[in-house]
């Protein structure tokens, strides 16, 4: 079976965010394109130069959201 993937769906399947149907018919194709086959090694080598960045925000930051939750919250009409 001869499909035309798209980039967006690469990425998709590179982050484990397609169904196991998409999957498999990704992983058949990888298979049996070459040119799909290297467009996805270097989609995964761009991946891996990523920086690891995780970022968290302050604790303020948090509580100013919760407390701005409650308020909303506190606002609604209770039925």
């Amino acid at each position: 079976m001869n499909i035309n993937f798209t980039e967006d769906l690469l990425v998709k399947y590179i982050y484990g965010e397609v169904s196991i149907a998409e999957k498999h018919l990704i992983e058949e194709s990888l298979d049996n394109n070459w040119e799909l086959h290297e467009l996805y090694e270097a989609m995964t080598k761009s991946r891996q130069e990523l920086p690891k960045v995780q970022f968290s925000p302050k604790k303020s930051v948090i509580e100013n959201i919760l407390k701005y939750s409650s308020e909303q919250t506190a606002l609604e009409p209770h039925f």
